[in-house]
């Protein structure tokens, strides 16, 4: 249990959480009339328009084929503050994180108008980068802190490696969706790419394939839960 006092089992969210002023956050669940369908990803990757920023937009490109609006922010090049662990998000339950010399609070607001959400990284040192675990902690946090207000939305992690360290890149990104109440989709083989340099993600066939086929099923059921 995150946040000390938090009553065990499942908690109510909110009945209203504000994004700032006169900016209410959606919350899960049904579409509103004549909203479409959204998912949002973010790319732990510094490095600009990287093999994993690549792999994020193939997933996008099923998506958007599917009509499904998308975006995709490259979190990896922010500096993102990591969570002071300081308990203030669950105290205000405001959806807001107090933090406010990055553009976290703004991450979070796209993540509750989105119905799914992608998180994508490169593996560093065997895990995901900083910038990515920064970014998670803190969403994460205000999310747990504010009623699991991520809870059933769609969620799909990407990892990207030159050799190892995919697979528990991608359980730790899975971990956070889970703890969240949030939805996996699967594909046929674990989300994951072997690339170094740039235009390696175009000889991994398999795993291109991989993230055309998640792409498709996180269309799939997204289209189900709408």
């Amino acid at each position: 249990r995150p946040f000390k006092g938090e009553p065990r089992g499942a908690v109510d969210i909110p009945k209203k959480v504000w994004a700032g002023k006169g900016k209410k956050i959606r919350q899960p669940g049904a579409l509103g009339e004549g909203m479409a369908i959204k998912v949002v990803a973010f790319n732990g990757s510094p490095r600009a328009n990287g093999n994993t920023h690549q792999a994020l937009q193939v997933v996008l490109d099923e998506l958007a084929r599917e009509g499904i609006g998308t975006e995709l922010i490259d979190i990896g090049r922010e500096d993102i503050k990591p969570c002071r662990a300081c308990g203030s998000c669950g105290k205000n339950r405001d959806g807001r994180c107090v933090i406010t010399e990055d553009r976290m609070n703004e991450h979070i607001q796209r993540i509750m108008e989105a119905q799914g959400v992608i998180i994508g990284s490169p593996v560093y040192f065997g895990n995901m980068t900083a910038q990515t675990k920064a970014f998670a902690d803190r969403a994460f946090y205000v999310a747990k802190g504010n009623g699991d207000m991520f809870r059933r939305k769609v969620g799909a992690a990407v990892a990207v490696n030159r050799r190892a360290g995919a697979l528990d890149t991608f359980d730790e990104i899975n971990k956070l969706f889970l703890i969240s109440q949030m939805i996996v989709p699967g594909s046929s083989y674990w989300n994951t790419v072997t690339a170094l340099r740039p235009g390696d993600l175009a000889k991994d066939e398999e795993g291109l394939r991989t993230l055309r086929t998640l792409g498709q099923n996180m269309a799939w059921l997204l289209k189900r839960l709408e």
